[in-house]
C-alpha cells in the first residue's frame, strides 16, 4: 500500500511512495476514493459536465480549440466545480488528498480545482507540458502538487495519464499556446524529451500524484466510454514566492475563456484586479 492510515481521519504518505514521489515526480495512489463516495462523485461530474456548468462566467470550456466551442469540446475542462456542487468541498476524498499532500508539503491547502472529460472516440490528446508554466502573475507559489483522480477504471485507450520521471529535477522549458495560437487554453512544452515516458494506469477511485514541474500529458480517449477526471492542486502560499513576470509564453495570451470570465465579472472587480496586478509588477 502507498499510504498508511493514522487515524479514522487522516492518512500519510508511506515511506516507499515518499522516496518514489521525491525521485520520479509522481507516485500512484491506490484507493484514494472510499467507494462509499465513488457513486455519487460521478453522478455529480455528470451532471455538471451535461449542463456545461458555468460556461457563461468560463467556468467550462474547452482547453484545445480557440474558438472554444462547447458542442464539439474534445477536451474539455470545468473550473472549481464545487462552486457549483458543494458536495464536493465537503467530500471525504478531498481532505484525503490533502492529507496526503501535507505529508509531503507542510502547510500546503487546496489552491486549483479542476475536472476534465473526454468524450468517447473524440477525446484528445492531453499536450506535455509542466504546471509550473501555467502559473501566472500573481500566483502566490512555485510549486504545487496535484492529485488526478480517475473516476473509472482509466487504461491507455482511454487516455491515462504519462509521465517522464525525474523531469520535476531540471528546469522549467519552453512552452507554447497550443496551435500557436494564444486563444487556445492548453499549454504545450516545445520540444520535450519523452524518451523515458511512463504510462500510469489506473483503477476507479485511485489517484496519481505530481509535481508541478513534472513533465506530463495524457493520450486520446480511443475507447467507447468517457474518460472522466478530477484534479486538486495543492500548495503553500508565500508572498516571497509570488509570480511577478509573466512567462513569455503567457504574455498577451487571451482566451474565449477569459472573455466569457470578463463579461460576467463587474467592472469595479475588474479595475481592481487590475490594479492589484499592476501593483504586484511593481513588487509591492
Amino acid at each position: 500500500m502507498l499510504v498508511e492510515r493514522l487515524s479514522s481521519s487522516r492518512l500519510e504518505m508511506e515511506a516507499e511512495a515518499r522516496a518514489r514521489f521525491m525521485q520520479d515526480g509522481f507516485v500512484a495512489v491506490p484507493g484514494l476514493v472510499p467507494p462509499t463516495e465513488l457513486p455519487r462523485l460521478r453522478e455529480i461530474y455528470d451532471g455538471l459536465f451535461a449542463a456545461r456548468a458555468g460556461y457563461e462566467k468560463g467556468d467550462f470550456f474547452d482547453m484545445l480549440d480557440p474558438e472554444d466551442r462547447p458542442e464539439t469540446a474534445r477536451l474539455p475542462q470545468l473550473a472549481w466545480p464545487s462552486k457549483h456542487a458543494p458536495w464536493l468541498a465537503e467530500m471525504q476524498t478531498r481532505a484525503r488528498a490533502h492529507d496526503l499532500v501535507a505529508s509531503l508539503m507542510p502547510g500546503a491547502e487546496l489552491v486549483w480545482e479542476f475536472a476534465i472529460n473526454k468524450p468517447p472516440r473524440t477525446g484528445a490528446e492531453t499536450p506535455w507540458h509542466q504546471d509550473e508554466a501555467c502559473f501566472t502573475v500573481g500566483t502566490p507559489y512555485r510549486e504545487a502538487i496535484s492529485v488526478w483522480i480517475a473516476l473509472q477504471d482509466t487504461d491507455e485507450a482511454m487516455g491515462c495519464m504519462r509521465y517522464v520521471p525525474g523531469s520535476h529535477l531540471g528546469p522549467l522549458v519552453e512552452h507554447a499556446s497550443v496551435g500557436g495560437d494564444k486563444r487556445a487554453h492548453a499549454l504545450t512544452a516545445v520540444n520535450p524529451d519523452i524518451a523515458r515516458m511512463v504510462n500510469v494506469p489506473l483503477k476507479a477511485g485511485d489517484a496519481v500524484m505530481h509535481h508541478s514541474r513534472t513533465m506530463h500529458g495524457a493520450g486520446p480517449n480511443t475507447s467507447d466510454q468517457p474518460r472522466r477526471a478530477l484534479t486538486l492542486e495543492f500548495a503553500v502560499r508565500d508572498a516571497a514566492a509570488m509570480i511577478r513576470r509573466d512567462f513569455v509564453w503567457n504574455r498577451d495570451k487571451w482566451t474565449t475563456r477569459d472573455a466569457r470570465a470578463a463579461a460576467a465579472t463587474p467592472l469595479a472587480e475588474r479595475l481592481k484586479r487590475r490594479v492589484r496586478m499592476t501593483l504586484v509588477r511593481l513588487g509591492w
